[in-house]
């Protein structure tokens, strides 16, 4: 890991000129995340039924072709076309009933024969013709148009080849992914297992829900909220501590989560203030910085370590702060300790419903709220007229988070923006 020394000043300075140079820009810090972060090497076996949120460690190849023989897309009539001679209209008797999951005896020449969708085309027959097209007279049918062969025919391996990769390593188990695999037949999957995460609360201020508080004193918000961000499938909380009021406490906590987590995540005290203890017990673990501040708005302290073979994660302490960092740079590093594939977030441009003016120098990613559209087609965004690191009001309310760029300080109405929607649980 290279060593970056850490940002300095005897004051704020957020957005000078002296204090921006002396951070990296966002991108530049995402790369070094994707760069520097090695994924866990642990796997384990699951049934597929249980492996939802879960990163596959090994690919998974179908088991056999699928669909596994030809079968009908839908109600009809297995026919041979070579049967079919002149012009229509043509009459053929019923010689068998084909139901789904049974068997199916060759087809006789000359006749059809009556199948159900998911049933197997009998040998000989190599079109289906929907009930809804034919007439049925007794034992007989009647049709007017001619089929083509393959008509209404899921061929065999149509699907999935024997042996064909259905899911890469580092794919991501939704849904849909549980489909892919359940149609290979992969009944359990190898997945990486969960990542060890530590959480670490700093603030003598703070206190915890239900606790008596001085009036100098504030309720936790940065615990239960990224409590809630780290209940995921593919994370395992394995302790929450409340920091110690001194700074050698401080650096005994941090040693010790170090000792039993993938990833340490601190909240408050990566500040430079006297009573900002993370950074010094950090240094004081011989921990190796990757970065320690970044252009960005709110959340400028973020910074990002190692102590020993454990990544340190410190996020500000403002609630607003900590969540977007969270969703920035936290993600970035579950998803790289993970060996997730989806290694970016989604984005997509968007129009906003009124100006933008603010100070420019920091990337800013502002709460934002999707509105629907305008009469161009175009997704429209509403948002506040400015980023207040410590206000979490109205977070609930929206959607994602608006990207204005470092060096943009003015934006009409109906401005193209990107728009990055929050990782959902």
């Amino acid at each position: 890991m290279t060593i970056h020394r850490a940002i300095e000043t005897a004051h704020c300075g957020c957005d000078g000129q002296d204090a921006l140079k002396r951070l990296i820009g966002v991108e530049e810090a995402l790369a070094r995340v994707k760069t520097h972060t090695a994924p866990i090497e642990d796997a384990e076996t699951l049934p597929l039924d249980r492996a939802i949120g879960r990163v596959l460690a090994r690919p998974v190849l179908a088991g056999e072709m699928a669909p596994a023989f030809d079968n009908a897309a839908m109600d009809g009539y297995a026919i041979a076309t070579s049967d079919l001679t002149g012009e229509g209209p043509w009459s053929l008797p019923v010689a068998a009933r084909v139901p789904a999951g049974e068997s199916a005896a060759a087809l006789v020449r000359g006749t059809v024969a009556r199948i159900f969708t998911g049933a197997p085309v009998p040998e000989g027959a190599d079109a289906v013709v929907m009930q809804e097209e034919v007439a049925r007279d007794g034992e007989a049918i009647q049709f007017l148009r001619r089929p083509v062969s393959g008509l209404n025919i899921r061929a065999a391996g149509s699907d999935m080849a024997e042996g064909a990769e259905v899911l890469a390593k580092g794919a991501r188990l939704g849904d849909r992914a549980i489909a892919a695999c359940a149609a290979a037949g992969a009944d359990h999957v190898d997945v990486m297992r969960r990542l060890r995460v530590a959480l670490l609360v700093t603030g003598d201020e703070v206190r915890q829900a239900g606790s008596l508080r001085t009036a100098a004193q504030i309720p936790d918000v940065n615990g239960p909220m990224l409590k809630a961000a780290l209940r995921r499938a593919d994370i395992e909380l394995v302790a929450t501590v409340l920091g110690a009021d001194s700074r050698a406490g401080l650096t005994r906590q941090l040693g010790d989560l170090a000792e039993r987590a993938d990833l340490v995540i601190t909240t408050g005290g990566i500040s430079v203030g006297e009573e900002d203890h993370v950074k010094p017990a950090f240094a004081a673990l011989q921990g190796q910085t990757l970065f320690s501040g970044v252009a960005i708005k709110p959340g400028k302290p973020v910074s990002v370590g190692r102590i020993g073979t454990t990544v340190w994660l410190g996020l500000p302490g403002n609630p607003l702060s900590a969540f977007v960092t969270w969703q920035v740079f936290g993600l970035a590093l579950v998803r790289a300790l993970t060996g997730a594939a989806d290694t970016e977030l989604a984005r997509r441009h968007v129009i906003t419903d009124a100006a933008i003016h603010r100070k420019a120098g920091r990337c800013e990613f502002r709460p934002a709220t999707l509105a629907g559209f305008d009469v161009d087609g175009r997704e429209v965004i509403n948002f506040e007229n400015a980023t207040h690191s410590s206000r979490v009001a109205r977070l609930s309310q929206t959607d994602g988070l608006m990207i204005l760029p470092a060096e943009v300080a003015h934006l009409p109405k109906g401005a193209r923006v990107l728009f990055q929607p929050f990782a959902r649980i």
